[in-house]
Parts: structure tokens; C-alpha cells; sequence
């Protein structure tokens, strides 16, 4: 039985593109503040507008970037941030992925209570009364593996409740999922309805699993899903990882071969990976990260750079992307 905890009337319209933010919590390497800002900076100037963030980028320090560059804007941006993982300040971090990062150990708790006092840290450090989005972090198999019966019950029970009130509060105007797996996307709809889901790596040129059943049921329901890792960590940019780690053989050659096909076209293997998505109906948004003005500037560039219909054409032809796939008119 589904609970209707949402009110899409409140529901923010979402821009095309939008910026993730994990990069300026030092993911992979380290960034400087003026790098940050100075991304963020171009990000504003090309009309970006949506930030996405979370207290475990960087343990807190990609939302206390992103809050000081806030503080200097004077129109409002739209903003989520996540919850499910707390702060435990002061503790040795442990190996997160993210490189001199803020001091503190991220640690599972999807309870009510934590929920609230994550979101009110979250505010703190984005010096914010409200955000637009809060989305439940990383709950699923994928990430917890024997754990996930009891941590979906804890997250049942405590977070989605929670975060509903705190939507009646006004503290957010829509709440959902911010994950990487479509399993548990699929079992939290089966039980509650959501406003947005924020699924990462899962819907690209590489991957179009969800167009079995979750874009489907999105789109149906009227859940906006926000596409985030449009480049596969990534891979389809030129960068050298794929979900987080090293690239597979078997993808390399895919990525080569979508490669190749835009070249012929003279499309950016980039420009295609973000435009992509867009095309089905469900997908509000892309959110690629950028750890630098160059990056951002480039991301903005893609999204309208030409791509003719033949290039989709082949590219199913090919077997690269699904035959039922929508592509960009």
C-alpha cells in the first residue's frame, strides 16, 4: 500500500543541466578553495542554477563550499543535499575516497532522529533556512549487502517519515532517493510515493537497464528522476574511471566504439553522453560533476552542441544503446 507523503504542486521545476558536487569535497584528489569557488563561479555564469551536494562529500566540506559561495549570490538556486549518513567529528575518517577531507567519520544512520539533526547540519553548513530536495543516501543492497533488510526497515520507519514532516515543516519541498542501483528504487516505490529520484550511473550511454520497469513506473507516477553520473564516474569523458574504480576491458571497447561513432559526426563523446538522457520523458535533469571552471564551461557547452539524428540512428544500429531507447530529437 503506497503512502502518499508528497505534494508535487510545491515541487521545483528542474533545469535541464545541473552540477554534482562531490568534487568539491576532494573526491579522488584534492581541490582548492579557490578551485571551488571558481567552479562554481562558471557554473553561475553559464546559467547553471541546481546544485546537488551531500554531508558525505568530503565529510561536510563540499556543503561548506558550497555554502560560502551561496552566501555571496543574490538569486536562489536550487539545491538537495542528502541524508542517511552522520558525522562523527573529530574521529579518524577511514578510507572514503575522498582526499584531505573535512575530519570526521561518515557512519550509517537512517533513524528519525538522525535524519532531522543530519538536515539541520546540512543547513548549517549551506547557510540556508530550506533546501529544494532531500534525498535518502545510499540505501539499498549494493551498499549494505547482508545489512539492507534492517537498514531499509530503519529507513521505513524513521527517515521517510521523517523527512515527510519535515516537508509539511517547510524546511523541503520534495524528498526521495539518491542512489546507484535500481533494485531499491523499485522497493521504496512499492511502499511509499516519492517526489524525485536521483539515480547515479545507471541511466547513460552505457547502461539503459531502467527503461524495463523504473522510468516506466516514474514516469507514470510522476517521480522526477534526476540523472546523476550521466559520464559513468567518468569514463565517457575522457576521465579514467567507471563506477567509482578502474574501467573494464568490455567497457573501454564500448566507450571506444561510442567514440567512434561521434567522431564521425563531430560530437563530443561528451555532448552526446549528457543529451542523451534528457530524451525520456521520466528524466528532469543530468547532474555531471565538476571539479573546475574548465570542466563546468564544457558541460554547459555539450548540452547544446548539435547532434544529428543519424548519430542515434547508428548508434542503435550498432546495438550500442537500446532500440527503445528515446534519443534527443
Amino acid at each position: 500500500m503506497n503512502h502518499n507523503f508528497t505534494n508535487e504542486l510545491d515541487f521545483p521545476a528542474l533545469p535541464p543541466l545541473g552540477m554534482g558536487c562531490a568534487a568539491l569535497g576532494n573526491l579522488y584528489a584534492p581541490l582548492s578553495d579557490g578551485d571551488a569557488q571558481a567552479a562554481l563561479e562558471a557554473a553561475t555564469a553559464g546559467g547553471v542554477r541546481f546544485f546537488d551536494t551531500a554531508p558525505y562529500y568530503g565529510h561536510g566540506l563540499s556543503e561548506t563550499r558550497l555554502g560560502a559561495f551561496l552566501a555571496g549570490q543574490l538569486s536562489r538556486s536550487i539545491l538537495s543535499t542528502k541524508v542517511g549518513r552522520s558525522l562523527a567529528h573529530g574521529e579518524v575518517p577511514g578510507e572514503t575516497g575522498f582526499v584531505d577531507a573535512a575530519y570526521a567519520r561518515p557512519y550509517f544512520d537512517y533513524s528519525g532522529p538522525a535524519v532531522e539533526r543530519q538536515v539541520q547540519e546540512s543547513l548549517g553548513r549551506l547557510g540556508v533556512d530550506s533546501v529544494d530536495m532531500l534525498l535518502v543516501h545510499d540505501l539499498g543492497l549494493l551498499t549494505h549487502g547482508e545489512g539492507h533488510a534492517r537498514q531499509f526497515d530503519i529507513a521505513m520507519q524513521g527517515a521517510f517519515p521523517a523527512l515527510a514532516a519535515l516537508k509539511r515543516q517547510g524546511l523541503t519541498r520534495g524528498f526521495g532517493l539518491g542512489v546507484n542501483e535500481v533494485a531499491i528504487c523499485l522497493q521504496v516505490l512499492a511502499e511509499i510515493d516519492l517526489d524525485v529520484i536521483l539515480l547515479a550511473g545507471r541511466y547513460t550511454l552505457l547502461e539503459q537497464a531502467p527503461l524495463d520497469d523504473l522510468l516506466p513506473l516514474c514516469a507514470a507516477r510522476g517521480v522526477r528522476v534526476i540523472v546523476g553520473g550521466p559520464f559513468n564516474s567518468g569514463v565517457l569523458a575522457g576521465n579514467p574511471h567507471y563506477d567509482y574504480g578502474t574501467v573494464p576491458p568490455a567497457v573501454a571497447a564500448r566507450v571506444q566504439a561510442l567514440s567512434d561513432i561521434c567522431a564521425r559526426y563531430g560530437v563530443p563523446l561528451a555532448a552526446a553522453a549528457l543529451q542523451f538522457p534528457l530524451a525520456h520523458p521520466a528524466v528532469a535533469s543530468v547532474i555531471p560533476g565538476a571539479r573546475s571552471a574548465a570542466e563546468i564551461t564544457a558541460n554547459i557547452a555539450h548540452m547544446v552542441h548539435p547532434i544529428p539524428a543519424a548519430l542515434w540512428a547508428e548508434m542503435q544500429e550498432a546495438g550500442l544503446i537500446r532500440a527503445d531507447a528515446p534519443v534527443p530529437a
